[in-house]
């Protein structure tokens, strides 16, 4: 199944999903799926630490920490302004971001249990503990669960 939107078309089964909630004609609300790719989520950790954010700062940063130059960086903001994960306004091409970094960590969460686990919270759980950990680590993971 393809999801369909006014500007881009996603295959579900794709690397980074980021769901956001949008007003559809004050009647309730849909699911609309972003596909985020690592270089966007470089971008994204940039803006969501430092906004609203020029977008001449990101690009001194993503300099300094990744190593890409200015075009590169200015292609991926603009990446994102399509996609509609951050929002560019004037004057000096400030950035805001439009999803929550939590929303995305539990979409990334949500699509990795997908990916290897079937779906199975039980099953990452389970493979997640069988790591070493220590008790008191287990016990602290175990609490949050309840």
């Amino acid at each position: 199944m393809i999801i369909m939107t006014d500007k881009y078309s996603l295959h579900p089964q794709t690397i980074r999903v980021v769901y956001k909630y949008t007003t559809l004609m004050s009647v309730g609300f849909i699911l609309e799926t972003i596909k985020l790719f690592n270089s966007e989520l470089k971008i994204m950790d940039i803006v969501w630490d430092k906004e609203p954010v020029l977008a001449k700062e990101i690009t001194l940063i993503a300099a300094e920490t990744i190593g890409w130059n200015k075009n590169t960086t200015y292609t991926i903001i603009k990446k994102l302004i399509e996609k509609n994960a951050i929002e560019r306004t004037e004057p000096n091409f400030i950035c805001t971001s439009l999803v929550k970094k939590e929303d995305v960590r539990k979409a990334e969460t949500k699509s990795l249990i997908d990916k290897l686990y079937n779906g199975s919270k039980k099953a990452f759980f389970a493979s997640f503990i069988e790591n070493d950990i220590s008790d008191d680590e287990f016990y602290r993971h175990f609490a949050l669960l309840h």
